[in-house]
């Protein structure tokens, strides 16, 4: 829950002095954690109507009650101080520590999430639809692996405030109640914590279906005495026994849930009569071996139902539970359920990953069955359970697809990293860092060497093993060999491939002005200053242009030499005759009033006709043929109008036995990317006679753009052309550059 919002702390400075001032030397971090937090607390109430101080002692005593440390405890009350403060990870780090900061941080941001989610529009379909808490439980999931101490955190809150609703008779949201029976409990089972994972089902099922509830509540309490007696009688000749066997054994009565009576009797199709675990002991011995020998001598003095019988040692449940299960029958052929454990069995049973949180100390125990021996694979795995717990939710029928289009893979930090279904280990590596992808030469995973092109899967540890200094393959952007699923990975290599393409234009632009600068004496010119007289915003876009040969140098010799006039053969005012015949003109432009004067057309626009054409008088190359709408055109106009020359397009010449003149012209296509989308924009093209003679493709986030570059006889042609493209399943627009 979050507080109701109030006015942030302004004097946080104060109040941490104060703190320290009221406790001095206090080295005890619950005391000064509550300290801390309770001027900020007092009287506000959480958004459920608790008091937001009460919530937060109840959650430490839950959290002390399942073995929960006293930082772990400390850490409430900072979660719910956080949200009072400007800056509570500057705040909170000062005043306890990065360790403390972190953790409040991390649990505020997932608790707001979880708010969110409540508080949607949809909230009664969510209630019963829980495909639509996908984004909800994914960002769950992540939140819990970037500090997996937050996990003890939301289930001993969420379990506070479920007994909070009951002891206030209030009525909660449908979809509260929902998450915490479909998704906190599945997590505290998978991590073993079954105090809390049996308190949150039977409470959130009361919630849920109250009837049903009250019906089996009644069922129980009906023969409970009788049932109770019995169990006593029994407890105290079976621990009797097995003391005089030399076993020193805890026998005891086993509570019964309602949750899992409801579960059993309808999964099983049972009723309430024929359960066979309503009387049940659990017994509690010192080692495996007493296990065994106990279970032998239960065997022995009772009739055991053998289709009953579970060793849950000698096969641990996915999440390390172990026990012993069996169910016998007793000289008047009552059932009774009986479990044999060991103490660190039992520990584990109640308390889970919460009974040696702390990864330091977990030594060779481990957590969830998987053997630690240090802090690293202690943390591995119970990361692996989360992990677990997100793929046990997708193949519930009521979560089913939950994550069907994500993985989960671990750093070797023992960091969690989202992917996409079928990710590889170069995707990793960009998920991880652009620069540690660019750098990937290899990858182990779980230790073993792999492909870079192998598929990954949830719960792997994934190492990259770089070059100091790298490039991505283009080999990578084939989508035939594998290489990159993710499209941030496939965006991240592009975008290093255009990048380099660019820089080497840029560097040869740059290498073509500086030449130019040492032949006319000007090295001292600064050449953003430069840039900026020419009409460009920096120095690299002027050194692209004339890279790309699209900005002739004549131009940056003319500003160079403002007292210089135009030469003779150039001067606009011998240009303007009386137009003569076009015949012998070069690429079917005419120069008004000039026979066989060398023209050009810009590679910049590609002009066609019947395009609005403009000269621009080059030194040694002619005249640059331009569209008139030009953006280098008229940058090169401003500054040396007196270049400008009137061109207009020749009539054509061609003969019955020679061909019409054709022209380069660019087409810019965008359209949503699938397979076998070039082949029949390509078809369009072959079937209406028009030449491709370029294609460059790129691919963003589904999206494809595409720039071909075609050969046509006029502009009026190519619209009809364009028009048929436009219609290709898929296009978005064909349009001219």
């Amino acid at each position: 829950m979050i507080a109701q919002p109030v006015q942030p702390v302004a004097d946080v400075p104060d109040l941490i002095a104060a703190t320290a001032n009221s406790i001095p030397g206090q080295v005890n971090a619950l005391l000064r954690a509550r300290t801390f937090a309770e001027p900020l607390l007092a009287g506000e109430t959480l958004s459920t109507g608790e008091g937001t101080l009460a919530h937060a002692d109840a959650v430490a005593a839950i959290l002390q009650g399942i073995g929960g440390s006293e930082t772990m405890q400390a850490a409430v009350y900072l979660v719910y101080a956080s949200l009072h403060l400007n800056k509570p990870l500057e705040v909170l780090t000062k005043a306890f520590g990065p360790h403390f900061a972190s953790l409040a941080v991390e649990t505020v941001k997932l608790m707001r999430v979880q708010q969110q989610s409540r508080n949607a529009e949809r909230l009664v379909a969510q209630a019963q639809n829980p495909g639509l808490q996908t984004e909800t439980v994914r960002k769950m999931l992540l939140g819990f692996s970037r500090d997996v101490r937050v996990v003890l955190l939301r289930l001993a809150s969420r379990l506070q405030t479920l007994r909070w609703y009951a002891a206030s008779k209030q009525t909660i949201a449908p979809a509260m109640a929902h998450e915490a029976l479909h998704v906190f409990a599945p997590l505290a089972n998978r991590l073993g914590i079954w105090q809390i994972k049996w308190e949150i089902e039977d409470l959130a099922f009361r919630f849920l279906e109250p009837q049903t509830y009250r019906e089996i509540a009644k069922l129980l309490d009906e023969k409970r005495a009788e049932r109770e007696v019995y169990l006593e009688q029994l407890r105290h000749k079976l621990e009797a026994q097995l003391r005089a066997a030399s076993i020193s054994a805890s026998v005891q009565g086993r509570p019964k849930h309602i949750y899992s009576i409801i579960k059993k009797m309808r999964g099983k199709r049972l009723s309430f009569d024929q359960l066979f675990d309503l009387r049940a002991l659990r017994v509690v011995v010192p080692t495996v071996k007493d296990c065994y020998t106990t279970l032998s001598w239960v065997h022995q003095h009772f009739k055991p139902i053998e289709s009953e019988f579970d060793d849950y040692i000698a096969r641990p449940k996915p999440n390390g539970y172990q026990s012993l299960h069996t169910v016998v029958r007793d000289e008047n052929g009552k059932a009774i359920e009986i479990q044999i454990r060991s103490q660190a069995m039992h520990d584990h049973a109640e308390n889970g990953v919460a009974a040696h949180w702390a990864y330091k100390e977990a030594g060779t125990k481990g957590y969830a069955g998987v053997s630690a021996t240090g802090q690293y694979d202690a943390k591995i795995a119970v990361l692996r359970q989360l992990l677990a717990w997100g793929k046990d939710l997708s193949e519930d029928p009521a979560h089913k697809g939950l994550f069907d289009d994500r993985i989960y893979v671990l750093t070797p930090d023992a960091a969690v990293i989202e992917l996409p279904e079928g990710a590889t280990p170069v995707d990793f590596a960009y998920s991880v860092h652009t620069d540690l992808g660019h750098r990937c030469r290899g990858a182990r995973v779980d230790g073993n060497m792999v492909p870079l092109n192998a598929a990954l899967k949830s719960g792997q540890t994934v190492e990259i093993i770089t070059v100091k200094e790298g490039r991505p393959s283009r080999d990578w952007l084939n989508s035939d060999l594998g290489y990159l699923h993710s499209n941030r990975a496939k965006a991240k290599v592009r975008a290093w491939f255009n990048a380099q393409a660019t820089h080497e234009t840029v560097a040869r632009g740059r290498e073509s002005v500086e030449k130019l600068l040492q032949r006319e004496g000007k090295t001292a010119l600064k050449l953003d200053d430069l840039a900026l007289q020419l009409g460009f915003k920096s120095a690299d876009a002027l050194f692209e242009v004339v890279g790309k040969d699209e900005y002739s140098l004549r131009n940056i010799e003319t500003l160079l030499r403002p007292a210089e006039s135009a030469a003779p053969d150039t001067d606009p005012q011998l240009l303007v005759r009386k137009p003569r015949t076009n015949q012998g003109s070069k690429g079917g432009v005419l120069v008004v009033g000039v026979d066989s004067l060398l023209t050009q057309l810009a590679k910049c626009c590609r002009p066609a006709p019947p395009d609005p054409i403009a000269g621009f008088v080059t030194r040694g190359k002619g005249v640059s043929v331009h569209r008139t709408d030009c953006t280098n055109f008229r940058q090169m106009a401003a500054c040396n109008h007196e270049r400008v020359i009137d061109v207009a397009w020749g009539a054509s010449n061609a003969s019955a036995d020679s061909k019409a003149a054709v022209y380069p012209v660019d087409v810019a296509v965008q359209a949503s990317d699938r397979q076998g989308l070039l082949r029949d924009i390509s078809e369009v093209f072959a079937r209406e006679k028009t030449n491709v003679i370029g294609v460059q493709t790129q691919s963003l986030k589904n999206v494809a753009w595409m720039t071909f570059t075609v050969e046509v006889s006029d502009a009026v042609r190519l619209a009809k052309v364009l028009a048929l493209v436009a219609g290709v399943p898929g296009v978005r627009s064909a349009r001219r550059r």
